[in-house]
């Protein structure tokens, strides 16, 4: 089975959007024969961030120099999540947090078979309920509500356990040449970057496969 890893950041709206995008995607190979086992891997859109995080419309302002702009921008975004069946709610965001700890707890999360759940859980969590995801009692929530151990999740959150490798990671990628999310890498091959629609993502993967397979053989 071919390995479709996706680097991406929680906050990321269009990742979120991507995400659904892969899977409906992903869906539709399936009934072609196609299956492919899917990896999430961690890329900090604000690696510099402070471990608290920052208010929204200090962070938004200070980045794009007007909250009018910034307001603008969350409503294209919106109209392009519900196109996706999502609704996201930038009024319930009140701050952008660093992603660290979410990026490790993922990471723990593949370790437990529970990735894609916890990933769901917490984009859902930023994007839809404005929940802090840089807090590590929210997080440990978070995983209960995906199926992990709540009380595991809490005390992995309270060591540094994975931090080093996230970071690594994160750094290799954007030496790599890897700038923007989401980033969508089959078999250690870069496919694209960002939420295309169902159809293109379906054709682009299922060419990309035959061509590696093509290699391998």
């Amino acid at each position: 089975m071919n390995q479709l890893d996706v680097y991406s950041d929680v906050i990321c709206p269009w990742c979120y959007i991507g995400k659904q995008h892969m899977q409906a995607a992903l869906r539709q190979l399936e009934t072609e024969g196609l299956r492919f086992q899917v990896g999430w891997r961690p890329f900090q859109l604000n690696p510099d961030m402070p471990p608290g995080g920052a208010a929204r419309d200090e962070y938004r302002l200070a980045k794009f120099g007007s909250l009018d702009r910034s307001r603008q921008l969350d409503a294209q975004v919106a109209e392009a999540a519900r196109t996706a069946g999502i609704e996201i709610r930038h009024d319930l965001m009140t701050r952008t947090p660093n992603t660290m700890d979410a990026h490790r707890l993922i990471r723990w999360a593949g370790e437990q078979g529970r990735q894609d759940a916890l990933v769901d859980r917490v984009f859902e969590a930023y994007l839809v309920e404005g929940k802090d995801v840089g807090d590590r009692g929210v997080l440990a929530d978070l995983a209960a509500e995906a199926g992990l151990d709540g009380q595991e999740a809490h005390a992995y959150l309270a060591t540094d356990s994975g931090r080093a490798e996230v970071a690594a990671e994160d750094e290799a990628v954007r030496r790599a040449g890897i700038s923007g999310v989401p980033t969508f890498v089959l078999d250690r091959h870069v496919l694209f970057s960002g939420a295309v629609p169902p159809d293109v993502f379906a054709e682009a993967l299922a060419k990309a496969q035959k061509v590696i397979a093509g290699r391998a053989a």
